[in-house]
C-alpha cells in the first residue's frame, strides 16, 4: 500500500531537502525542487514535517561517507522519538554515484531510494516505487548529453544566483572523482543560458555565478566561455557576473580580456594551484608546471589592475616531501592569494589516487603543514586587505543584519571582499559606495558615502 502522508493531505508527498558539498549542489537541488514542484510535491524546510527526506551528497570532503551514514541514522531516529512512521529517506548527488555498490548492499544503511546527478528527472518516479513497493529503486546512470536546460531551478529569492553552464568533467585529476560521479562535459547553449539570466533579472536578482567543473572547457557548437561572458552581461537588471571554476592549464587569453574589459564581470578570479612541485603536480595529473602556472598568475595581474585571486590548495598528497612543500609555500608568498582554501588530503575510493598511489604521508605532518599554510595565508590576506583602507569602493549589499551585529549590514566588492558597514536605509541588491575605514584578514569595515 502506497503510504500516506504525514499531515493527511492524501498521497500528496511532502518533501525536505538538505544540501552538502558545492555549489553545483546547491544548484542541482534547485533542479530538483523545480521537478518535484511539477509533479505537485510540496517542499518543506522542516524536516520534521516531510514524508520524504533527500540528502543531496558530496563525495569530495573528508568523511563525507561517515557523515551521510549518521545523518540517515539520526532522521530514522528522530521520527521513532515521535512515534511516527519513518520518512522515506533517499540519497542524490555525487556520493551516490560514487559509492553506489557499497549504498544498495548495506542493510543497515535505512535508505529507499537513490538517485546519480543526471538522474533527476526520474526522482518522481522512484520515490513512488519506493513508497509502493518497499524496494530500493536507483537510478545512476551517467549521461552524455543531459544539461537541464529545460528545467528552470527553484530558487530562494536572493541577490546572488547559481547558474550551471555545463556539466561534468573531462580532466582525470587524479585525486578526482568528480569525472566518474557527474560524467563527461556537456555545455549548453549560450541562448539558454541568456534566457535563463533574463528570467533571474525579471526576479530582480542583481548578480549571477555562472558554474561548472572547469568553466573554461565550456564549448557550444562555436561558442565559447569568453562569449558566455559577453553575452550575459548585456541582460539588462544584472549588475555583477561571477565564475567558478577555472582550471590552469587551459584558461583563455579571451576570458581574461573580458575580465579585464567589461565592468560587469568581477575582478576576482579563482584559479585552483593544488601544490606548488612539479613531480607532485604531475602525479596528481594537473598538466600545468610551478612556473606555468606563476606565468599565468603573474599575466592576469599584469592584464587586470586590482585583480583579486583565490585557490584551493591540497596538502600532504601521496609521496610529498618536506621540500616538495616548501614548493607550495614559495608559490604562496609569490603569488599572493587574496584566499586559499587549504585541504589536507585524503583518499577518494574509485579515484586514479586511490587505485595507485599510497596515502602514505602521516596525518600529523598534513596538520603541519596545513597549519602552516593557513598561518601564511592568514597574513598574506590581512596585508591585501589593509591595502584597501581609506579606499572607496563599489559593493552589492547581501544581508541587511550582519550575523554578529544588528547594527551592521554586509555587501560584497567586486574583489569578493566582504565589506560590514553601519546601517543606512539602503537595501538587498544596492549597489552602494562604502569608505573602507578597517580590515581583518576575512572581512572589511567602512562607511557608506554618498546617498
Amino acid at each position: 500500500m502506497e503510504r500516506k502522508s504525514n499531515n493527511n493531505n492524501g498521497n500528496r508527498k511532502i518533501v525536505y531537502i538538505e544540501t552538502y558539498g558545492c555549489q553545483m549542489n546547491e544548484y542541482d537541488t534547485e533542479l530538483v525542487k523545480a521537478i518535484l514542484a511539477k509533479k505537485e510535491y510540496e517542499i518543506v524546510k522542516n524536516e520534521l514535517e516531510a514524508d520524504v527526506v533527500m540528502l543531496n551528497t558530496c563525495a569530495i570532503r573528508e568523511h563525507a561517507h561517515r557523515k551521510v551514514y549518521g545523518r540517515v541514522h539520526s532522521l530514522r531516529h528522530a521520527r521513532k522519538e515521535r512515534a511516527e512512521e519513518p520518512p522515506l529517506i533517499g540519497l542524490l548527488g555525487c556520493m551516490a554515484t560514487n559509492l553506489r555498490k557499497d549504498l544498495l548492499e548495506d542493510r543497515s544503511l535505512k535508505i529507499d531510494f537513490i538517485a546519480g546527478p543526471d538522474s533527476y528527472k526520474r526522482l518522481p518516479q522512484l520515490i513512488k516505487q519506493a513508497g509502493v513497493s518497499g524496494a530500493k529503486p536507483y537510478d545512476l546512470t551517467l549521461s552524455e548529453f543531459e544539461t537541464y536546460e529545460d528545467v528552470y531551478p527553484r530558487r530562494e529569492k536572493g541577490v546572488n544566483a547559481w547558474i550551471a553552464v555545463m556539466r561534468g568533467c573531462n580532466n582525470f585529476c587524479t585525486f578526482c572523482v568528480v569525472p566518474y560521479t557527474r560524467g563527461r562535459e556537456r555545455s549548453r547553449s549560450v541562448d539558454n543560458i541568456v534566457e535563463e539570466t533574463k528570467r533571474l533579472a525579471d526576479e530582480g536578482f542583481k548578480q549571477v555565478t555562472l558554474l561548472g567543473q572547469n568553466v573554461n572547457s565550456y564549448r557550444h557548437e562555436n561558442d565559447t566561455f569568453a562569449d558566455i561572458l559577453a553575452a550575459v552581461s548585456k541582460v539588462k537588471g544584472i549588475e555583477r557576473i561571477r565564475f567558478t571554476s577555472p582550471h590552469p592549464k587551459d584558461f583563455p587569453k579571451e576570458v581574461i580580456d573580458v575580465v579585464a574589459g567589461n565592468p560587469k564581470v568581477c575582478n576576482h578570479i579563482h584559479l585552483p594551484l593544488q601544490a606548488g612541485n612539479d613531480r607532485v603536480l604531475e602525479k596528481m595529473n594537473r598538466t600545468y608546471t610551478k612556473e606555468e602556472f606563476l606565468d599565468l598568475a603573474s599575466g592576469m595581474k599584469a592584464r587586470i589592475p586590482g585583480l583579486a585571486l583565490s585557490t584551493d590548495i591540497i596538502v600532504g598528497f601521496s609521496g610529498e616531501t618536506d621540500e616538495e612543500f616548501e614548493d607550495t609555500i614559495a608559490v604562496m608568498k609569490e603569488v599572493e592569494f587574496d584566499s586559499a582554501f587549504i585541504f589536507k588530503y585524503s583518499e577518494r575510493k574509485n579515484t586514479v589516487a586511490y587505485k595507485k598511489f599510497p596515502d602514505d604521508v602521516p596525518d600529523e605532518v598534513k596538520t603541519e603543514r596545513t597549519v602552516r599554510l593557513n598561518d601564511l595565508q592568514q597574513e598574506i590576506s590581512l596585508k591585501k586587505n589593509r591595502a584597501y583602507v581609506g579606499r572607496d569602493v563599489e559593493a552589492l549589499i547581501e544581508q541587511e543584519e550582519a550575523n554578529k551585529s544588528k547594527d551592521c549590514m554586509v555587501a560584497r566588492t567586486d574583489t569578493n571582499k566582504l565589506i560590514t558597514f553601519p546601517k543606512t536605509g539602503r537595501k538587498t541588491g544596492d549597489l552602494i559606495r562604502i569608505r573602507v575605514t578597517g580590515a581583518t584578514p576575512h572581512a572589511l569595515k567602512g562607511e557608506q558615502i554618498g546617498p
